[in-house]
């Protein structure tokens, strides 16, 4: 590392320097979608929570970057994360020192900014081990193979046997232009499993932001009602479905298990080459329907660096203290829940 290394924060209205960061996510080998000089955008816009994109600078050559978003909440306290909303995160450097340096500014931007903690999302491995780590989390990575016939034999056979239901079923999907359709699935679902739900102009930003990178698929039944949707990401050659929702009726028709054989299979049309499940909390529904995917567990490293004593944050729904609020959550009216979602998720993160 030579001496002429400069850290300074990205100008997300400079087109020039957020290209250039951009350009260096996409060719880093541990990038991930949620480093793009987008997702702080849309996280500023839609959730006013202030973030600073920190690249490493070395002859105007950009040599690593650090992306950070702030969370002060009075309900969750206060944190500073890479990055929020997101699944993945952290540092991405062309080597060790110069993530280290990213990662001591990371530490001062946060105590200079009053934040209990630092929290870095590793898709890989963990980078300290004398900072605090959460384990809660796995994510399920598999490769596509260019022809659909490949892909469908290699989901197990009952899952298979469940995506051939839906096609029984006359079940279609089709790409849809807005995120209107998708949020009401959305909204309907969370509600049912007693979650606030992230407002509709949340989804659309994403949309407008990301353009062709950002996609909705909904499944439709025979009679065309809505019945399932996902909004999936692309980033290189991966396809990364980030949010999904389903009507009641869509398990009495195998419309969940359809949505996902069909988006593999536009995909793959797209060049994606690699499926994305996301990440799932150990133990629960939605681990075990991608485990019955045929997809691999890979644990996540999210490690937090702990400033006056903090503690490391517990806020999921696996924790016991909320069970009493998800079950009244539950009994809301939904109209109403939409309404008072968004605060709450916004100090989440």
């Amino acid at each position: 590392m030579g001496a002429d290394l400069q850290l300074r924060p990205l100008a997300l209205a400079d087109v020039a320097q957020c290209r250039a960061w951009d350009a260096y996510v996409r060719a880093h080998p541990q990038g991930t979608f949620f480093h793009l000089s987008g997702w702080a955008r849309a996280v500023e816009a839609v959730w006013r929570h202030p973030c600073r994109l920190l690249g490493a600078w070395q002859a105007e050559r950009l040599v690593g970057v650090l992306p950070l978003g702030e969370i002060d909440s009075w309900l969750f306290g206060h944190a500073v994360c890479s990055v929020p909303f997101a699944v993945y995160g952290g540092v991405l450097a062309d080597d060790d020192a110069v993530a280290r340096q990213l990662e001591r500014a990371g530490q001062a931007w946060a105590v200079s900014r009053g934040a209990s903690h630092l929290e870095l999302r590793h898709l890989g491995e963990r980078r300290h081990p004398d900072w605090a780590l959460q384990d809660l989390y796995v994510t399920f990575r598999k490769a596509l193979a260019p022809d659909d016939e490949t892909n469908l034999l290699a989901i197990p056979r009952k899952q298979r046997a469940m995506v051939r239901k839906g096609i029984a079923n006359g079940l279609t999907a089709a790409v849809d232009g807005d995120a209107s359709v998708f949020f009401s699935l959305f909204a309907d679902n969370v509600h049912r499993h007693g979650t606030p739900a992230m407002p509709q102009a949340w989804f659309q930003a994403l949309l407008d932001e990301f353009g062709p990178d950002a996609e909705v698929l909904t499944v439709r039944g025979p009679d065309g009602t809505p019945l399932s949707s996902v909004l999936s990401f692309y980033f290189r050659d991966e396809v990364l479905p980030y949010y999904a929702g389903d009507a009641v009726a869509a398990r009495d028709l195998a419309a969940n298990d359809f949505k996902y054989w069909a988006l593999m299979q536009h995909a793959v049309r797209r060049g994606a080459r690699l499926f994305d499940y996301g990440r799932s909390k150990v133990g629960t529904g939605p681990y075990a329907f991608k485990k019955n995917w045929g997809f691999t567990p890979q644990p996540l490293a999210y490690e937090f660096c702990l400033f006056g004593g903090a503690e490391v944050p517990q806020h999921n729904p696996n924790n016991p203290k909320y069970r009493l609020v998800i079950e009244a959550w539950r009994r809301l009216p939904l109209a109403v829940a939409n309404r008072l979602g968004p605060p709450i998720v916004r100090s989440l993160g």
